[in-house]
């Protein structure tokens, strides 16, 4: 077992060293690399003991929800950082602020509901998708993200490999499952039954977020099963939220108005 020495007296240099070497055994990295500027804010600052040591406390704290939230992210599998505020709410008003971020606050989650994001291309449903999907990562909430046709090929894979039920249990345990470019493409009915697997697994125990490019009139296109595809619309959209993105693109809009800024100056 590592002890400490324990003496009165110390001078600053061997003070620093034993505080150095606590925070390697206790495992407070943040404290470790902090201590120095937060021990001379403290001296600046005429703080307390009690009021230091919450200093250095809190600093440990936070870093570590930080170091959390960034492991969340990297394990939701994003193909890109996207966040709420560097939406331009303006350029795309079908999509309404007020909404989304009552949605930011993750209650939905909490509660189990459905999210769809229907709209054409370029409308933003990928980027409120994945900003939603951080919001909830960095709320504490286990999130995955992933392309529909990626998902299926992921099932088949499993079902032919005799590992479905491992497969679907792990996609059922996450709190948020956002699924992308749904209805991009036609799926055959294997693939649509093993998505409507999940999608049971999942119902009312924990929330799914869906993009689509088309309107749930236009699902029969990928869910070819007329009942099947009734059964996923209502497993998506019961107790949920529907925001229709539109059909003017944002990313189009956003590239002109660049341009013709460009163009002016």
């Amino acid at each position: 077992m590592t002890t400490l020495p324990r003496q009165r007296g110390l001078t600053e240099q061997a003070a620093d060293a034993a505080i150095d070497t606590a925070c390697r055994l206790l495992r407070l990295p943040s404290i470790r690399n902090e201590f120095n500027e937060i021990a001379d804010r403290a001296v600046k600052d005429q703080m307390t003991y009690r009021g230091f040591l919450a200093e250095l406390l809190m600093t440990e704290c936070d870093d570590r929800a930080r170091r959390r939230s960034e492991r969340r992210i990297k394990a939701a599998g994003f193909p890109r950082e996207k966040s709420l505020r560097a939406f331009d709410f303006d350029a795309n008003p079908n999509i309404d602020a007020a909404t989304i971020h009552t949605l930011a606050s993750c209650e939905w989650i909490k509660k189990s509901q459905p999210l769809c994001l229907i709209g054409d291309s370029g409308t933003g449903k990928s980027h409120m998708l994945i900003a939603l999907g951080t919001e909830a990562a960095m709320k504490g909430y286990r999130v995955r993200y992933t392309l529909a046709t990626k998902l299926v090929n992921e099932l088949v894979e499993a079902a032919d490999e005799k590992q479905l039920n491992k497969t679907i249990a792990r996609y059922g345990r996450v709190d948020l499952l956002c699924i992308d470019e749904l209805g991009y493409m036609e799926l055959d009915r294997h693939g649509a039954e093993l998505l409507f697997q999940v999608l049971t697994e999942r119902e009312e125990k924990n929330s799914v977020a869906i993009a689509s490019n088309e309107s749930f009139g236009g699902w029969t296109k990928t869910f070819t099963d007329p009942r099947l595809c009734a059964a996923i619309v209502d497993r998506l959209t019961f107790n949920g939220t529907i925001i229709e993105t539109g059909t003017d693109s944002y990313r189009l809009a956003s590239t002109r108005a660049r341009t013709e800024h460009a163009e002016a100056g």
